[in-house]
């Protein structure tokens, strides 16, 4: 295969193709370009300089557009945001002001726009969904709040949940044509995705496992291995060439880490999991509002989300568990189940197992959220021969994105009323 073909190849995977695909792009991209473009252009929430974290829900704006986050768990952002904030610059003329709050909203929102174009192709052309039940869980998801708040905020979530739907829908087009994932494709994606956010770099060997006939074929197993050394070992020396190879600060680090966010807080591990981990991505909690301060005592309000007040809220994120679960074990036999499952188990482990981050749980959502669409997808499809049980799932759909639409719609009132009264 020459360069043009495949860069018209990546092209054709990355952006969108045809008309429904440019439909959604373009109906997102207004949609999220309007919303983001009101909080960039009216409010200082995107970026205030004085702000150094948790202004919102825990993100880090200040800091991931200054340095690209920490290195331990950001190892390689730091390249991406460098040039991210040189181009806000240059637009902004050098200034912190709306202009390039507004140029960071409007990349989110494209990267966002473009999740949704992606998740779409995989519900389409992977799973084989009609297009109208395809594009009701592409908007279903659009309508998660992990989903509306990455849409304007600059943060290494955005691009990995970009970067992660991206090569899930690659990797099983490989699996779909009998083709093996290449060690440049790897590479730039243990890059590009560790790089932003160092435990997702599994993820992307994952797909490897469900090679064909992978454990029958000692010579495909050893190559397979090779791949998965060489794209890692890039990896590593690149992280290494950024500490200057003083590997140390890796372990002193990542334990400081490990033990400022994974102290047990007064709420319940399963009411962490429900309202926070699981629900939190998906459906708002209610909110509340915290003082703090930068070291320079200038005073900030916060906003964080506290745990479920409704009943409905519970029952909503029991039901989204159990069509999860549902899903899963209809097509346990299904390779890019399993990818999926497995990928989002890395997070479960993480966050709900070893409980790292598991009190701000909410704004990791970028990082396997995708999960919930695709498994839906799934379940839907391997139903599609028995007309009664797709139809009541699909009902249920449609009343669970009735409930998420008006909670989420109301708790975004609740935000703008938070930027509003302290954020002009």
């Amino acid at each position: 295969m020459n360069l043009k073909t495949k860069c018209i190849h990546f092209l054709k995977l990355v952006f969108p193709h045809n008309f429904i695909e440019w439909g959604i792009f373009l109906f997102f991209l207004i949609s999220y370009g309007i919303f983001g473009t009101i909080i960039a252009m009216d409010y200082r929430i995107v970026f205030d300089d004085r702000i150094p974290w948790d202004a919102y829900f825990s993100f880090d704006n200040r800091s991931i557009v200054m340095t690209g986050g920490g290195f331990e768990r950001h190892p390689l952002s730091n390249y991406f945001f460098d040039w991210y904030r040189n181009l806000a610059f240059y637009i902004s003329d050098g200034k912190k002001d709306e202009v390039f709050r507004l140029v960071y909203a409007w990349g989110s929102n494209i990267a966002i726009s473009l999740s949704l174009v992606q998740i779409y192709k995989y519900l389409k052309n992977i799973i084989g969904l009609p297009v109208l039940v395809g594009l009701l869980l592409v908007l279903m998801t659009s309508f998660f709040s992990t989903s509306i708040l990455l849409s304007f905020t600059p943060e290494n979530y955005t691009y990995t949940f970009l970067l992660l739907c991206i090569f899930n829908y690659y990797a099983a087009l490989k699996i779909r044509n009998g083709q093996e994932i290449p060690v440049a494709a790897l590479t730039i994606a243990g890059v590009g995705v560790g790089g932003l956010t160092i435990t997702n770099i599994l993820k992307i060997y994952i797909p490897l496992i469900f090679s064909k006939n992978l454990f029958w074929n000692w010579k495909k197993l050893g190559l397979l291995v090779l791949k998965g050394v060489v794209s890692a070992g890039i990896f590593v020396l690149l992280f290494l060439n950024r500490l200057n190879f003083d590997y140390h600060r890796i372990f002193t680090k990542t334990g400081e880490q490990y033990e400022k966010f994974s102290q047990p807080k007064v709420t319940p591990l399963w009411d962490m999991i429900a309202s926070w981990f699981v629900g939190g991505n998906v459906l708002f909690p209610s909110f509340v509002i915290r003082d703090y301060h930068n070291k320079q005592n200038f005073q900030y309000k916060a906003l964080f989300m506290d745990v479920y007040s409704s009943y409905f809220s519970y029952a909503f994120v029991f039901l989204l568990i159990a069509m999860l679960l549902w899903a899963y074990l209809k097509n346990f036999k299904n390779s890019w189940v399993q990818i999926l499952m497995l990928s989002f188990l890395v997070d479960i482990i993480i966050h709900a197992v070893l409980k790292f981050g598991l009190h701000t749980s909410y704004i990791y959502g970028g990082h396997f959220v995708f999960v919930y669409p695709l498994l839906w997808g799934w379940l839907l499809q391997s139903y599609s021969d028995k007309k009664m049980v797709y139809q009541s799932i699909l009902a249920v759909t449609v009343l669970m994105f009735c409930y998420l639409m008006l909670n989420n719609g109301y708790r975004i009132a609740e935000f703008f009323d938070f930027l509003e009264r302290y954020y002009r």
